[in-house]
């Protein structure tokens, strides 16, 4: 349920910014660590230490492709309609 909440509550937040003056602080809404810290801790408490670490680093990693998808995403709106390009 409190998963649920969440998510609920981070569309919202994305949907009023996306509507307001400040509209590009949207796109930093996602990177707000509330699913990762709900995941860290349920890591945390159910598994080792050595296992946390490893979700960590996956974790990090994760980064690259979410930057080359914001890379291509910025080259390809120019180029091809919103749903294309968020494809």
């Amino acid at each position: 349920m409190l998963k649920a909440a969440l998510g609920a509550a981070v569309v919202i937040i994305l949907a009023i910014l996306a509507k307001t003056k400040n509209y590009y602080i949207a796109g930093l809404v996602p990177l707000f660590p509330t699913f990762a810290l709900i995941a860290h801790y349920i890591v945390g408490k159910g598994r080792s230490v050595d296992d946390l670490k490893t979700t960590i680093v996956f974790g990090m990693w994760s980064i690259i492709p979410y930057f080359v998808y914001l890379a291509a995403l910025y080259v390809l709106v120019d180029r091809l309609r919103l749903e294309a390009s968020l494809a």
